[in-house]
């Protein structure tokens, strides 16, 4: 386990992705497709279980209904189980959605120790074991789905100082494991506290962050601003409710919808040209997740996601299929 917390170095102008003129401003969903656990208890090796599947087509059928493809990042006891593999073999079926890599290493072979909180974050791992299961996984999911994965996310965000290395090895061309605004150190994870929403290029991969939005007045101080108010008691909570500052990231969990809006409106604006959002797919069953813990919680993440795509269609925010995506990367 690394001694101190990952930072992402801040990409240099060069870096940073000019999309194409005639790909406009769009949006892509990307979906952690996993097991089910529970989220407040260690993690455990045992926890495989994919009965919240079943809920999986459903969802899907209410995304393609719109024209929105899904970019499925699967983990090891979803490309291992055969039921949930006949899902998404029907799920991309659909043209636009696709499979890609999520490695929860608590899950995934080969099993090296016991695991530690700060090993659950693969990024964190000795390099040789990090390289190990990203494989093992590669060649599980692209036995499963017979082609292989372009796109890939670290459990819990857990990227690290070798991983962007060992994913061009293996032919992957898109990362999607930065949380901007988020702090994952004092659970011994990275620290993207500083990082920003824009898309960028390390070597042959391109990171396209998840899309955090700071609203308020005082957005202007950003990310910095943020974090110097964790240091003041209760400084965060008090500039939101004063309107003055919030994170906002665009995910139906735990994130109301009339701040999502307010996000969206912001990122616009602020001419960001790709917007990154998504979900567990636990969350499509109550109990499962903290954010979906009953029918009315269910009924609201549904309800989020038709107005922020009406909202999209307002603004004319089209979406984006990683296919799409990686074309336009050239």
């Amino acid at each position: 386990m690394a001694g101190r917390a990952y930072r992402p170095p801040p990409p240099t102008a060069a870096q940073r992705i000019a999309w194409p003129d005639d790909f406009g401003t769009r949006f892509t969903v990307f979906v952690d497709v996993e097991e089910e656990f529970d989220w407040h208890a260690p993690l455990d090796t045992r926890n495989r279980a994919t009965t919240a599947m079943a809920a999986f087509p459903d969802a899907h059928r209410r995304f393609a209904e719109r024209g929105v493809g899904l970019t499925c990042m699967v983990d090891h006891p979803i490309a291992t189980d055969p039921a949930s593999v006949a899902i998404l073999s029907r799920v991309v079926e659909d043209g636009r959605s696709e499979i890609g890599t999520q490695l929860h290493p608590w899950v995934s072979p080969p099993f090296a120790t016991a695991t530690t909180p700060g090993d659950s974050y693969a990024g964190n791992l000795p390099a040789a074991l990090e390289a190990a299961k990203l494989a093992t996984l590669t060649t599980a999911i692209t036995t499963a789905f017979g082609s292989a994965p372009r796109a890939y996310r670290a459990g819990r965000y857990g990227i690290g100082p070798r991983s962007f290395d060992l994913l061009a090895r293996l032919g992957y061309r898109i990362d999607s494991s930065v949380r901007p605004g988020y702090d994952y150190s004092a659970d011994s994870g990275p620290d993207f506290a500083t990082a920003d929403a824009q898309a960028y290029r390390v070597g042959d991969v391109v990171e396209l962050p998840l899309t955090t939005v700071f609203t308020g007045r005082a957005r202007r101080g950003g990310a910095l601003l943020y974090r110097a108010l964790s240091y003041v008691p209760k400084g965060r909570g008090a500039f939101a409710r004063a309107g003055l500052l919030s994170r906002i990231a665009l995910t139906p969990e735990d994130m109301p919808i009339d701040a999502a809006l307010e996000a969206v409106a912001v990122a616009a604006g602020e001419g960001l040209r790709l917007l990154n959002l998504s979900f567990h797919s636990p969350s499509l069953v109550p109990g499962h997740t903290p954010y979906v813990r009953d029918a009315a919680d269910l009924k609201r993440f549904h309800t989020w996601w038709t107005t922020i795509l009406d909202e999209f269609d307002r603004r004319g925010i089209r979406n984006a299929s990683l296919n799409e995506i990686i074309a336009a990367l050239g």
